[in-house]
Protein backbone atom coordinates (compact mmCIF):
# COMPACT_ATOMS: atom_id res chain seq x y z
CA UNK A 1 0.00 0.00 0.00
CA UNK A 2 1.26 3.54 -1.19
CA UNK A 3 1.67 6.19 1.52
CA UNK A 4 -0.70 9.43 0.78
CA UNK A 5 1.41 12.83 0.98
CA UNK A 6 -1.48 15.38 1.40
CA UNK A 7 -1.44 18.48 -0.55
CA UNK A 8 -2.73 21.19 1.53
CA UNK A 9 -3.47 24.26 -1.38
CA UNK A 10 -3.05 27.83 0.33
CA UNK A 11 -3.85 29.74 -3.25
CA UNK A 12 -6.87 31.42 -1.93
CA UNK A 13 -4.86 32.58 1.50
CA UNK A 14 -1.16 32.39 0.94
CA UNK A 15 -1.06 33.13 -2.99
CA UNK A 16 -3.57 36.06 -2.73
CA UNK A 17 -0.87 37.62 -0.78
CA UNK A 18 0.72 38.23 -4.06
CA UNK A 19 1.07 41.86 -4.74
CA UNK A 20 -2.33 42.60 -6.98
CA UNK A 21 -3.36 39.05 -6.67
CA UNK A 22 -6.75 39.76 -4.56
CA UNK A 23 -9.59 38.12 -5.50
CA UNK A 24 -13.49 38.77 -4.85
CA UNK A 25 -15.42 36.35 -3.53
CA UNK A 26 -17.16 34.74 -6.48
CA UNK A 27 -13.81 34.14 -8.16
CA UNK A 28 -12.72 32.31 -4.79
CA UNK A 29 -15.48 29.87 -4.60
CA UNK A 30 -14.83 28.96 -8.39
CA UNK A 31 -10.92 28.41 -7.71
CA UNK A 32 -12.03 26.15 -4.63
CA UNK A 33 -14.62 24.34 -7.15
CA UNK A 34 -11.26 23.67 -9.31
CA UNK A 35 -9.40 22.70 -6.53
CA UNK A 36 -11.85 19.92 -5.30
CA UNK A 37 -11.98 18.54 -9.20
CA UNK A 38 -8.19 18.56 -8.74
CA UNK A 39 -8.42 16.60 -5.79
CA UNK A 40 -7.09 18.68 -3.44
CA UNK A 41 -6.75 17.25 0.20
CA UNK A 42 -7.41 20.51 2.05
CA UNK A 43 -7.87 23.62 1.18
CA UNK A 44 -6.98 26.54 2.67
CA UNK A 45 -9.41 29.24 1.92
CA UNK A 46 -8.33 32.37 3.69
CA UNK A 47 -8.00 33.80 6.71
CA UNK A 48 -11.73 34.24 8.36
CA UNK A 49 -10.34 37.35 10.65
CA UNK A 50 -8.75 39.20 8.13
CA UNK A 51 -11.59 41.16 6.97
CA UNK A 52 -15.44 40.25 6.80
CA UNK A 53 -14.60 39.60 3.15
CA UNK A 54 -12.13 37.29 3.69
CA UNK A 55 -15.04 35.57 6.37
CA UNK A 56 -17.71 35.15 3.86
CA UNK A 57 -15.84 33.82 1.12
CA UNK A 58 -14.49 30.85 3.68
CA UNK A 59 -17.93 31.02 4.70
CA UNK A 60 -19.46 30.28 1.24
CA UNK A 61 -16.90 27.87 0.24
CA UNK A 62 -17.52 25.52 3.09
CA UNK A 63 -20.93 25.65 2.17
CA UNK A 64 -20.43 24.69 -1.46
CA UNK A 65 -17.08 21.91 -1.41
CA UNK A 66 -17.99 18.18 0.16
CA UNK A 67 -14.76 16.50 -0.54
CA UNK A 68 -11.85 18.25 0.02
CA UNK A 69 -11.32 19.68 4.03
CA UNK A 70 -11.80 23.79 3.99
CA UNK A 71 -9.75 25.16 6.03
CA UNK A 72 -9.03 28.93 7.78
CA UNK A 73 -6.21 30.40 9.37
CA UNK A 74 -5.80 31.96 12.74
CA UNK A 75 -3.43 33.32 14.35
CA UNK A 76 -3.33 32.52 18.21
CA UNK A 77 -6.07 34.51 19.44
CA UNK A 78 -9.17 33.96 20.88
CA UNK A 79 -10.74 35.96 18.08
CA UNK A 80 -8.79 34.87 14.94
CA UNK A 81 -10.11 31.46 16.27
CA UNK A 82 -13.50 32.08 16.89
CA UNK A 83 -13.39 33.88 13.98
CA UNK A 84 -11.98 30.74 11.31
CA UNK A 85 -14.72 28.31 13.69
CA UNK A 86 -17.49 30.52 12.38
CA UNK A 87 -16.63 30.29 9.10
CA UNK A 88 -16.35 26.85 8.53
CA UNK A 89 -18.94 25.75 10.41
CA UNK A 90 -20.81 24.34 7.99
CA UNK A 91 -18.15 22.46 6.15
CA UNK A 92 -18.22 18.77 5.52
CA UNK A 93 -14.82 18.13 6.54
CA UNK A 94 -13.52 21.13 8.31
CA UNK A 95 -10.46 22.54 9.50
CA UNK A 96 -8.66 25.69 11.81
CA UNK A 97 -4.62 26.13 11.24
CA UNK A 98 -3.48 28.34 13.98
CA UNK A 99 0.33 29.55 14.51
CA UNK A 100 2.44 31.31 16.36
CA UNK A 101 5.89 32.49 15.77
CA UNK A 102 8.97 30.61 17.37
CA UNK A 103 11.96 31.73 16.40
CA UNK A 104 14.24 34.07 18.48
CA UNK A 105 13.94 36.61 15.78
CA UNK A 106 10.24 36.59 16.10
CA UNK A 107 9.66 36.17 19.36
CA UNK A 108 11.70 39.30 20.44
CA UNK A 109 10.87 41.65 18.28
CA UNK A 110 7.85 40.60 16.36
CA UNK A 111 5.49 39.16 19.18
CA UNK A 112 7.69 40.63 22.43
CA UNK A 113 7.12 37.67 24.05
CA UNK A 114 9.49 35.04 26.20
CA UNK A 115 9.31 31.73 25.14
CA UNK A 116 7.44 30.45 27.78
CA UNK A 117 4.93 32.97 27.03
CA UNK A 118 4.55 31.49 23.19
CA UNK A 119 4.19 27.84 24.80
CA UNK A 120 1.16 29.32 26.54
CA UNK A 121 -0.30 30.85 24.16
CA UNK A 122 -0.35 27.72 21.29
CA UNK A 123 -1.58 25.57 23.78
CA UNK A 124 -4.39 27.76 24.58
CA UNK A 125 -4.99 28.07 20.87
CA UNK A 126 -5.21 24.68 19.90
CA UNK A 127 -7.60 23.81 23.15
CA UNK A 128 -9.57 26.53 22.03
CA UNK A 129 -9.83 25.19 18.23
CA UNK A 130 -10.42 21.97 18.97
CA UNK A 131 -13.84 23.08 20.40
CA UNK A 132 -15.00 24.06 16.89
CA UNK A 133 -13.53 20.91 15.16
CA UNK A 134 -11.21 17.84 16.02
CA UNK A 135 -8.55 18.66 13.17
CA UNK A 136 -6.68 21.44 14.38
CA UNK A 137 -3.50 22.25 13.06
CA UNK A 138 -0.28 24.12 14.86
CA UNK A 139 2.75 25.83 12.40
CA UNK A 140 5.44 27.02 14.27
CA UNK A 141 6.13 30.20 12.20
CA UNK A 142 9.30 30.77 11.33
CA UNK A 143 10.43 27.05 12.35
CA UNK A 144 13.28 27.13 9.65
CA UNK A 145 15.25 29.87 12.13
CA UNK A 146 13.63 28.16 15.27
CA UNK A 147 16.08 26.34 18.29
CA UNK A 148 15.14 22.76 17.74
CA UNK A 149 14.87 22.04 21.46
CA UNK A 150 12.50 25.13 21.70
CA UNK A 151 10.81 23.38 18.93
CA UNK A 152 10.47 20.13 20.46
CA UNK A 153 8.98 21.71 23.40
CA UNK A 154 6.16 23.66 21.77
CA UNK A 155 5.19 20.63 19.28
CA UNK A 156 4.68 18.25 22.10
CA UNK A 157 2.60 20.45 23.90
CA UNK A 158 0.75 21.28 21.57
CA UNK A 159 -0.12 17.80 20.48
CA UNK A 160 -0.56 17.19 24.08
CA UNK A 161 -3.24 20.09 23.34
CA UNK A 162 -4.50 18.44 20.42
CA UNK A 163 -3.25 19.55 17.20
CA UNK A 164 -3.04 16.34 14.61
CA UNK A 165 -0.97 18.17 12.49
CA UNK A 166 2.39 19.93 12.91
CA UNK A 167 3.66 22.10 10.22
CA UNK A 168 7.19 23.23 9.72
CA UNK A 169 7.23 25.89 8.44
CA UNK A 170 10.51 27.27 5.84
CA UNK A 171 8.82 31.06 6.63
CA UNK A 172 11.45 33.15 4.76
CA UNK A 173 12.71 30.34 2.53
CA UNK A 174 16.08 30.13 4.45
CA UNK A 175 16.55 26.36 4.48
CA UNK A 176 18.79 24.18 1.82
CA UNK A 177 17.34 21.07 0.88
CA UNK A 178 19.47 18.49 3.31
CA UNK A 179 19.24 21.28 6.03
CA UNK A 180 15.61 20.97 6.02
CA UNK A 181 14.74 17.45 5.54
CA UNK A 182 17.87 16.60 8.59
CA UNK A 183 15.55 18.61 10.81
CA UNK A 184 12.48 17.12 9.67
CA UNK A 185 14.03 13.71 10.07
CA UNK A 186 14.71 14.67 13.92
CA UNK A 187 11.42 16.01 14.49
CA UNK A 188 9.82 12.71 12.21
CA UNK A 189 11.82 10.39 14.81
CA UNK A 190 10.22 12.71 17.93
CA UNK A 191 6.75 13.19 16.94
CA UNK A 192 6.84 9.71 15.73
CA UNK A 193 2.62 8.70 14.93
CA UNK A 194 1.32 11.55 17.16
CA UNK A 195 0.70 13.58 14.08
CA UNK A 196 1.25 14.36 10.99
CA UNK A 197 4.00 16.07 10.01
CA UNK A 198 3.50 19.21 7.32
CA UNK A 199 6.05 21.32 5.61
CA UNK A 200 5.43 25.22 4.36
CA UNK A 201 8.39 26.34 1.80
CA UNK A 202 8.70 30.06 0.73
CA UNK A 203 10.76 30.01 -2.26
CA UNK A 204 13.01 33.20 -1.58
CA UNK A 205 16.82 31.38 -2.97
CA UNK A 206 14.43 29.44 -5.19
CA UNK A 207 14.25 26.11 -3.16
CA UNK A 208 10.71 25.45 -1.98
CA UNK A 209 10.10 22.50 -4.25
CA UNK A 210 12.93 21.13 -3.04
CA UNK A 211 13.12 21.43 0.41
CA UNK A 212 9.31 20.65 0.11
CA UNK A 213 10.29 17.25 -1.80
CA UNK A 214 13.16 16.30 0.95
CA UNK A 215 10.97 17.03 3.88
CA UNK A 216 8.93 14.15 2.70
CA UNK A 217 11.80 11.97 1.69
CA UNK A 218 12.43 12.36 5.64
CA UNK A 219 9.11 11.80 7.17
CA UNK A 220 6.64 14.97 6.37
CA UNK A 221 3.52 13.80 5.30
CA UNK A 222 2.06 16.78 4.15
CA UNK A 223 2.48 19.61 1.44
CA UNK A 224 1.28 23.18 1.66
CA UNK A 225 1.65 24.96 -1.40
CA UNK A 226 -0.31 26.95 -4.54
CA UNK A 227 -1.26 26.79 -7.69
CA UNK A 228 1.65 28.02 -9.80
CA UNK A 229 3.80 29.08 -7.01
CA UNK A 230 1.82 32.24 -5.98
CA UNK A 231 2.05 33.80 -2.39
CA UNK A 232 4.38 36.04 -0.90
CA UNK A 233 7.13 38.06 -1.73
CA UNK A 234 9.20 35.27 -4.21
CA UNK A 235 6.03 32.72 -3.50
CA UNK A 236 5.33 29.36 -2.35
CA UNK A 237 6.08 25.63 -3.20
CA UNK A 238 4.47 25.09 -6.62
CA UNK A 239 1.88 22.29 -6.51
CA UNK A 240 2.42 21.19 -10.16
CA UNK A 241 6.02 20.33 -9.24
CA UNK A 242 6.08 18.80 -5.70
CA UNK A 243 3.28 17.10 -7.45
CA UNK A 244 4.82 16.16 -11.01
CA UNK A 245 8.11 15.08 -9.20
CA UNK A 246 6.76 12.68 -6.85
CA UNK A 247 5.31 11.00 -9.97
CA UNK A 248 7.68 11.19 -12.21
CA UNK A 249 10.54 10.00 -10.11
CA UNK A 250 8.57 7.28 -8.23
CA UNK A 251 11.89 5.24 -8.30
CA UNK A 252 12.99 7.84 -5.86
CA UNK A 253 9.49 8.10 -3.97
CA UNK A 254 9.03 4.35 -3.49
CA UNK A 255 5.13 3.83 -2.16
CA UNK A 256 4.54 7.54 -1.98
CA UNK A 257 1.79 9.18 -3.68
CA UNK A 258 -0.72 11.76 -3.52
CA UNK A 259 -4.65 11.57 -4.07
CA UNK A 260 -4.11 14.57 -7.25
CA UNK A 261 -5.96 14.39 -10.15
CA UNK A 262 -3.00 15.37 -12.30
CA UNK A 263 -5.27 15.71 -15.62
CA UNK A 264 -6.49 18.72 -13.55
CA UNK A 265 -3.36 20.57 -13.30
CA UNK A 266 -3.23 22.45 -16.48
CA UNK A 267 -6.88 23.93 -16.38
CA UNK A 268 -6.48 24.89 -12.44
CA UNK A 269 -3.06 26.54 -13.41
CA UNK A 270 -4.86 28.67 -16.52
CA UNK A 271 -8.23 29.51 -14.03
CA UNK A 272 -5.85 31.03 -11.12
CA UNK A 273 -4.06 32.76 -14.16
CA UNK A 274 -6.75 33.81 -15.43
CA UNK A 275 -8.50 35.74 -12.19
CA UNK A 276 -5.50 36.80 -10.95
CA UNK A 277 -3.68 38.20 -13.61
CA UNK A 278 -0.62 36.49 -12.92
CA UNK A 279 0.90 34.51 -15.60
CA UNK A 280 3.50 31.66 -14.89
CA UNK A 281 6.88 32.90 -16.48
CA UNK A 282 7.32 30.87 -19.79
CA UNK A 283 9.93 28.82 -18.58
CA UNK A 284 8.14 27.93 -15.79
CA UNK A 285 8.35 24.07 -15.11
CA UNK A 286 5.01 22.12 -15.66
CA UNK A 287 2.68 25.04 -16.83
CA UNK A 288 4.72 27.31 -18.39
CA UNK A 289 4.19 27.66 -21.82
CA UNK A 290 7.23 26.68 -23.07
CA UNK A 291 7.26 23.52 -20.91
CA UNK A 292 6.41 21.03 -23.22
CA UNK A 293 7.78 22.96 -26.52
CA UNK A 294 11.09 22.46 -28.34
CA UNK A 295 12.56 24.46 -30.56
CA UNK A 296 15.97 23.13 -31.18
CA UNK A 297 16.39 21.35 -33.97
CA UNK A 298 17.96 18.27 -32.49
CA UNK A 299 15.20 18.51 -29.52
CA UNK A 300 12.78 18.35 -32.71
CA UNK A 301 14.31 15.56 -34.27
CA UNK A 302 14.51 13.37 -30.80
CA UNK A 303 11.18 14.06 -29.94
CA UNK A 304 9.70 13.44 -33.43
CA UNK A 305 11.28 10.31 -32.79
CA UNK A 306 10.24 9.22 -29.54
CA UNK A 307 8.98 11.86 -27.00
CA UNK A 308 11.04 10.28 -24.01
CA UNK A 309 14.24 11.13 -25.96
CA UNK A 310 13.33 15.12 -24.47
CA UNK A 311 10.39 15.14 -22.20
CA UNK A 312 10.36 13.00 -19.02
CA UNK A 313 6.35 13.72 -18.32
CA UNK A 314 3.64 13.33 -20.74
CA UNK A 315 1.73 16.23 -21.67
CA UNK A 316 -1.06 14.51 -21.35
CA UNK A 317 -0.86 14.00 -17.80
CA UNK A 318 -1.55 17.03 -17.01
CA UNK A 319 -4.03 18.30 -18.55
CA UNK A 320 -2.80 19.27 -22.05
CA UNK A 321 -4.64 17.27 -24.27
CA UNK A 322 -5.27 17.59 -28.08
CA UNK A 323 -8.84 17.24 -28.99
CA UNK A 324 -9.75 16.78 -33.07
CA UNK A 325 -13.10 19.02 -32.61
CA UNK A 326 -12.40 22.22 -34.07
CA UNK A 327 -15.06 25.31 -33.20
CA UNK A 328 -16.00 27.74 -35.56
CA UNK A 329 -19.21 29.85 -35.99
CA UNK A 330 -21.09 26.95 -37.75
CA UNK A 331 -20.34 24.81 -34.72
CA UNK A 332 -23.37 24.26 -32.91
CA UNK A 333 -24.38 23.60 -29.36
CA UNK A 334 -24.03 19.75 -28.99
CA UNK A 335 -20.69 20.00 -29.96
CA UNK A 336 -20.00 23.14 -27.74
CA UNK A 337 -20.98 21.54 -24.64
CA UNK A 338 -18.64 18.17 -25.77
CA UNK A 339 -15.60 20.27 -26.09
CA UNK A 340 -16.41 22.46 -22.85
CA UNK A 341 -16.55 19.08 -20.95
CA UNK A 342 -13.34 18.07 -22.70
CA UNK A 343 -11.18 20.85 -21.06
CA UNK A 344 -12.52 20.18 -17.69
CA UNK A 345 -15.57 22.49 -17.01
CA UNK A 346 -18.86 20.97 -16.08
CA UNK A 347 -21.28 23.71 -16.31
CA UNK A 348 -25.05 24.35 -15.56
CA UNK A 349 -27.67 24.83 -17.81
CA UNK A 350 -27.69 28.61 -17.35
CA UNK A 351 -24.02 29.03 -17.96
CA UNK A 352 -23.48 26.80 -20.37
CA UNK A 353 -26.46 29.12 -22.36
CA UNK A 354 -24.57 31.97 -21.70
CA UNK A 355 -20.98 30.64 -22.44
CA UNK A 356 -22.77 29.85 -25.76
CA UNK A 357 -23.57 33.29 -26.67
CA UNK A 358 -20.37 34.16 -26.22
CA UNK A 359 -18.85 31.80 -28.44
CA UNK A 360 -21.14 32.43 -30.82
CA UNK A 361 -20.36 36.60 -30.77
CA UNK A 362 -17.15 35.51 -30.99
CA UNK A 363 -17.08 33.25 -34.05
CA UNK A 364 -18.82 35.55 -35.79
CA UNK A 365 -15.46 37.70 -35.94
CA UNK A 366 -12.89 34.78 -35.63
CA UNK A 367 -12.89 31.84 -38.15
CA UNK A 368 -11.32 29.46 -35.53
CA UNK A 369 -11.48 29.30 -31.34
CA UNK A 370 -8.81 27.75 -29.48
CA UNK A 371 -8.78 25.72 -26.73
CA UNK A 372 -7.27 29.03 -25.00
CA UNK A 373 -10.07 31.30 -26.44
CA UNK A 374 -12.71 28.77 -24.56
CA UNK A 375 -11.27 28.65 -21.28
CA UNK A 376 -10.95 32.18 -21.40
CA UNK A 377 -14.73 32.32 -22.44
CA UNK A 378 -15.59 30.22 -19.44
CA UNK A 379 -13.92 31.52 -16.41
CA UNK A 380 -14.93 34.74 -17.48
CA UNK A 381 -18.51 34.12 -17.62
CA UNK A 382 -18.01 32.01 -13.92
CA UNK A 383 -16.27 34.59 -12.23
CA UNK A 384 -18.15 37.79 -13.11
CA UNK A 385 -20.14 39.38 -10.21
CA UNK A 386 -23.31 40.81 -10.31
CA UNK A 387 -23.24 43.66 -13.25
CA UNK A 388 -24.48 46.56 -11.73
CA UNK A 389 -23.15 48.82 -14.54
CA UNK A 390 -23.53 46.93 -17.57
CA UNK A 391 -21.25 48.49 -20.96
CA UNK A 392 -23.79 48.60 -23.93
CA UNK A 393 -21.23 51.03 -26.59
CA UNK A 394 -18.22 52.40 -26.97
CA UNK A 395 -17.14 54.64 -29.52
CA UNK A 396 -13.23 56.20 -29.47
CA UNK A 397 -11.67 59.16 -31.55
CA UNK A 398 -8.03 58.17 -31.00
CA UNK A 399 -6.59 59.81 -34.03
CA UNK A 400 -3.10 60.83 -33.25
CA UNK A 401 -3.62 64.90 -34.68
CA UNK A 402 -6.86 65.59 -32.74
CA UNK A 403 -7.31 65.02 -28.52
CA UNK A 404 -8.18 61.24 -27.97
CA UNK A 405 -11.63 60.90 -27.06
CA UNK A 406 -14.67 58.49 -26.15
CA UNK A 407 -18.21 57.98 -25.47
CA UNK A 408 -19.43 55.55 -23.46
CA UNK A 409 -22.76 54.23 -22.99
CA UNK A 410 -23.41 52.06 -19.59
CA UNK A 411 -26.56 50.63 -18.23
CA UNK A 412 -27.72 51.48 -14.93
CA UNK A 413 -30.71 50.01 -13.16
CA UNK A 414 -32.62 49.30 -16.31
CA UNK A 415 -31.62 52.80 -18.04
CA UNK A 416 -29.12 53.75 -20.33
CA UNK A 417 -26.62 56.57 -19.65
CA UNK A 418 -24.26 58.11 -22.68
CA UNK A 419 -21.45 61.13 -21.63
CA UNK A 420 -17.91 61.26 -23.73
CA UNK A 421 -15.09 62.94 -22.35
CA UNK A 422 -11.41 63.43 -23.49
CA UNK A 423 -8.16 62.17 -21.87
CA UNK A 424 -4.52 62.23 -21.72
CA UNK A 425 -5.00 58.74 -24.20
CA UNK A 426 -7.62 57.02 -25.37
CA UNK A 427 -7.69 54.20 -22.47
CA UNK A 428 -7.28 57.58 -20.02
CA UNK A 429 -10.33 58.87 -22.06
CA UNK A 430 -12.89 55.57 -21.48
CA UNK A 431 -12.01 55.36 -18.09
CA UNK A 432 -12.46 58.98 -16.97
CA UNK A 433 -15.92 58.66 -19.02
CA UNK A 434 -16.78 55.60 -16.99
CA UNK A 435 -16.13 57.59 -14.00
CA UNK A 436 -18.21 60.33 -15.08
CA UNK A 437 -21.22 58.11 -15.57
CA UNK A 438 -20.76 56.22 -12.59
CA UNK A 439 -19.77 58.94 -9.76
CA UNK A 440 -16.79 56.81 -9.01
CA UNK A 441 -13.63 58.40 -9.69
CA UNK A 442 -10.67 54.80 -9.54
CA UNK A 443 -6.95 55.04 -9.75
CA UNK A 444 -5.45 53.05 -12.72
CA UNK A 445 -2.44 50.88 -10.43
CA UNK A 446 -2.00 48.21 -13.54
CA UNK A 447 -2.84 47.21 -16.84
CA UNK A 448 -2.21 44.10 -18.50
CA UNK A 449 -3.03 43.04 -22.46
CA UNK A 450 -2.12 39.72 -23.55
CA UNK A 451 -3.10 37.71 -26.70
CA UNK A 452 -4.83 34.55 -25.77
CA UNK A 453 -4.25 32.95 -29.10
CA UNK A 454 -2.44 33.59 -32.52
CA UNK A 455 -3.20 35.84 -35.63
CA UNK A 456 -4.43 39.49 -36.56
CA UNK A 457 -8.21 38.24 -34.86
CA UNK A 458 -6.50 36.95 -31.55
CA UNK A 459 -8.49 37.75 -28.81
CA UNK A 460 -7.67 40.50 -26.05
CA UNK A 461 -7.49 39.86 -22.50
CA UNK A 462 -7.05 43.38 -20.66
CA UNK A 463 -6.37 42.84 -16.31
CA UNK A 464 -6.49 46.18 -14.38
CA UNK A 465 -6.05 46.79 -11.33
CA UNK A 466 -8.17 49.61 -9.96
CA UNK A 467 -8.47 51.51 -6.49
CA UNK A 468 -11.31 53.09 -5.27
CA UNK A 469 -10.88 53.80 -2.50
CA UNK A 470 -7.82 54.83 -1.42
CA UNK A 471 -7.80 52.86 2.33
CA UNK A 472 -9.07 49.64 0.29
CA UNK A 473 -6.55 47.38 -1.73
CA UNK A 474 -6.77 47.32 -5.55
CA UNK A 475 -9.19 44.95 -7.05
CA UNK A 476 -8.91 43.23 -10.31
CA UNK A 477 -11.15 43.43 -13.67
CA UNK A 478 -10.57 41.32 -16.51
CA UNK A 479 -12.26 42.31 -19.98
CA UNK A 480 -12.44 39.76 -22.79
CA UNK A 481 -12.44 41.18 -26.47
CA UNK A 482 -11.06 41.07 -29.96
CA UNK A 483 -11.07 44.73 -29.96
CA UNK A 484 -8.37 45.90 -26.92
CA UNK A 485 -10.58 48.98 -26.65
CA UNK A 486 -13.60 47.43 -26.27
CA UNK A 487 -11.46 44.72 -23.60
CA UNK A 488 -10.00 47.63 -21.76
CA UNK A 489 -13.70 49.15 -20.80
CA UNK A 490 -15.04 46.13 -20.04
CA UNK A 491 -12.08 45.68 -17.46
CA UNK A 492 -12.31 48.59 -15.52
CA UNK A 493 -16.33 48.53 -15.67
CA UNK A 494 -15.56 44.91 -14.12
CA UNK A 495 -13.56 46.05 -11.61
CA UNK A 496 -16.07 48.91 -10.48
CA UNK A 497 -18.42 45.86 -10.19
CA UNK A 498 -16.08 43.94 -7.97
CA UNK A 499 -15.53 46.82 -6.08
CA UNK A 500 -19.35 47.58 -5.12
CA UNK A 501 -19.81 43.78 -4.86
CA UNK A 502 -17.61 43.74 -1.99
CA UNK A 503 -18.37 46.78 -0.44
CA UNK A 504 -21.87 45.60 -0.31
CA UNK A 505 -20.69 42.30 1.64
CA UNK A 506 -18.84 44.15 4.00
CA UNK A 507 -21.99 46.63 4.41
CA UNK A 508 -24.07 43.90 5.19
CA UNK A 509 -21.35 42.22 7.15
CA UNK A 510 -21.23 44.88 9.67
CA UNK A 511 -25.23 45.57 10.11
CA UNK A 512 -25.43 41.56 10.92
CA UNK A 513 -22.70 42.27 13.94
CA UNK A 514 -24.33 45.44 14.87
CA UNK A 515 -28.06 43.70 15.15
CA UNK A 516 -26.09 41.01 17.45
CA UNK A 517 -24.61 43.65 19.59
Amino acid sequence: MSEIVKILDTTLRDGEQSPGASMNTEEKIQIAKQLEKLRVDIIEAGFAAASPGDFEAIKRISEIIKDSTVCSLARALEKDIKAAGEAIKSANKKRIHTFIATSDIHMKYKLKMSPDEVVKRAVEAVKYAKEFTDDVQFSCEDAGRSDMSFLKEIIDETIKAGATTINIPDTVGYRFPHEMGEMIKELYEFIQNRATIAVHCHNDLGLATANSLYSVLNGARQIECTINGLGERAGNAALEEVVMAIKTRNDIFKDITTNINTKEIYPTSRLVATITGIEPQPNKAIVGKNAFAHESGIHQDGVLKHKQTYEIMRAEDIGLETNAIVLGKHSGRHAFKEKIKSLGFDLKEDELNKAFERFKVLADRKKEITDDDLRMIITSELTTVPQIYKLKKLQINDCSEGVPSAAVTIEYNGKDITDAGIGDGTIDAIFKTIDRISGFNGTLNDYKVKAVSKGKDALAKVVVKVVFDKNKPAVIGHGLSIDTMLASAKAYIGALNSYIFMKDILKTKRCQEEEEI
